[in-house]
């Protein structure tokens, strides 16, 4: 079985989303072994929006199915679209999947863009119409930089869990297994996450 990590790795250089708090690392030789402090927000790097990030109701990252992120998915290349990937983008494409990942030309990007690539209110609804259960993306977030949160709402108000900032860049159009896990932060809205897609060598 072929495993692709599709997660960004975390370093003193990861670039955050304008006005969240910079990620820091410290370490510190205690003799026998090494310690770090680490200072970041819960949307850095790779990382699991919860459903209480727009929504004050929501469940927080502790409480989200798990099962939501564990499990066949489809990854769409849509390189070509964009910045913004409406419902025409998408029709057709889902295959039925349950859990959909979007590559796009952010994929390997490493520096912020204010035209990230993201999705639309009606793509948005696309996906919860069609009862898919985790929505990726590459970019920074599945919304415009500007925006009135309309698509986070869309899709945690129907219990789709979303993934951003993911890296597909050696990711080709098509199925796969995936298993996305953020860490167990009691009570928050999000946290990073360690995401991997696997196919089997001969697919």
């Amino acid at each position: 079985m072929k495993i692709i990590d599709v997660t960004r790795p975390l370093s003193g250089t990861t670039v955050s989303f304008p006005g969240d708090p910079a990620l820091q690392f410290s370490q510190r030789d205690a003799g026998l072994y090494l310690i770090s402090e680490l200072h970041m927000n819960s949307h850095s790097g790779t990382h699991i929006d919860a459903p209480v990030h727009y929504l004050k109701k929501g469940d927080t990252i502790d409480r989200i199915p798990l099962d939501h992120l564990i499990g066949p998915c489809r990854v769409l290349d849509l390189s070509g679209a964009g910045p913004e990937i409406t419902a025409a983008d998408l029709g057709g494409r889902l295959c039925g999947a349950k859990r959909i990942l979007l590559k796009t030309v952010f994929s390997g990007e490493t520096q912020f863009r204010e035209d990230f690539p993201h999705i639309s209110t009606d793509a948005a609804e696309l996906l919860t119409r069609e009862g898919v259960l985790c929505v990726g993306i590459d970019s920074f977030s599945i919304e415009a930089l500007v925006c009135d949160g309309s698509v986070h709402r869309e899709i945690l108000g129907h219990g789709c869990i979303i993934v951003e900032l993911l890296d597909l860049s050696s990711v080709s159009e098509g199925n796969y297994e995936m298993a996305a896990l953020p860490l167990r932060l009691v009570g928050l809205d999000g946290a990073p996450a360690r995401v991997v897609l696997m196919k089997q060598e001969d697919e």
